[in-house]
């Protein structure tokens, strides 16, 4: 077993902790109210875009997300959120530094003995969902349900979905697709974008990622024989009709769209372990950006 599999296997024990950690960390994450920007790279960032649709769909207060390197210092917020397993990436150290003493920060990273607890104000650890892997699966999803349980949004329903992702088999006929495309609306379209990145950094797959509605305004145009076309949460009306009309797969999730991006994750192993490829150790990558100064 790959490390890789490992942990995206030990995910439902790993949110169940992270649900329970949530009210142990109350003062240190965003109040109701509150103008927020929750930033990350890669992965994180997607987190990110999560968050911030779940927050503000929960009518907590207005909520932005930005890749790291991208942050409109322009705007203030009340509180910025960073997302880093690693704790050492460039731009997340870089922009929290910019915003010591001026906005308030918080972290959550796997790693407690690296310079973000310097550069937040507050830090929020979860080191049982660290990651051997350069992909990351299990710290990601995990961080966004300790932000969903901060919601008020987590489940118990959500782990035992995740379970049943686990158990239950790929669709057939699926890892043999020669190109994938993942849907969401809202939340799920950040968890759309991941799912994509997953296939891009395990398998060197073709993929890509759209908000549903966006689908039909040209990308459908790739969708054909030996294409798959992955629905994270509810699909609009007609959507997927047009999709098996252009003879393309059409996988209409069924499980908490959290659950559904950890059968994405394994569909990204399985893809690259039939392709010949080490889903731990995916070309041109390290487990963490840092920059030269």
């Amino acid at each position: 077993m790959t490390h890789v599999e490992d942990e995206l296997t030990s995910q439902p024990e790993c949110w169940t902790r992270a649900a329970t950690q949530a009210a142990e960390h109350t003062r240190a994450l965003p109040a109701p109210g509150e103008r927020v920007a929750v930033v990350g790279c890669g992965t994180s960032y997607f987190m990110a875009q999560a968050v911030a649709a779940l927050r503000e769909g929960a009518g907590q207060g207005e909520t932005d997300a930005f890749a790291a390197s991208e942050f409109p210092h322009g705007r203030a917020y009340d509180h910025v959120v960073a997302l880093t397993r690693s704790g050492t990436t460039t731009e997340v150290l870089d922009l929290l530094d910019r915003l010591k003493g001026g906005t308030r920060t918080t972290a959550l990273t796997a790693d407690p003995d690296t310079a973000v607890t310097a550069s937040a104000d507050e830090t929020v650890v979860l080191d049982y969902a660290d990651e051997r892997s350069v992909v990351q699966t299990r710290f990601a999803t995990t961080a966004l349900t300790l932000l969903r349980a901060h919601l008020g949004l987590h489940t118990g329903t959500v782990v035992e979905d995740a379970r049943t992702a686990l158990a239950r088999p790929l669709p057939e006929g699926l890892v043999d697709c020669t190109q994938f495309t993942f849907l969401g609306r809202g939340w799920t379209v950040g968890l759309a974008h991941e799912a994509g990145l997953k296939m891009r950094e395990a398998a060197l797959a073709w993929t890509e990622a759209y908000p549903a509605m966006e689908y039909r305004h040209g990308p459908i145009s790739v969708t054909t024989r030996g294409t798959a076309t992955w629905m994270l949460g509810d699909a609009p009306d007609g959507l997927a009709e047009q999709v098996r009309d252009t003879g393309g797969a059409w996988i209409q999730g069924t499980l908490d769209p959290l659950a559904e991006l950890v059968r994405a994750q394994r569909l990204a192993v399985a893809v690259a372990e039939a392709r010949g490829l080490d889903p731990d150790r995916p070309r041109h990558l390290t487990r963490s950006v840092v920059l030269e100064p």
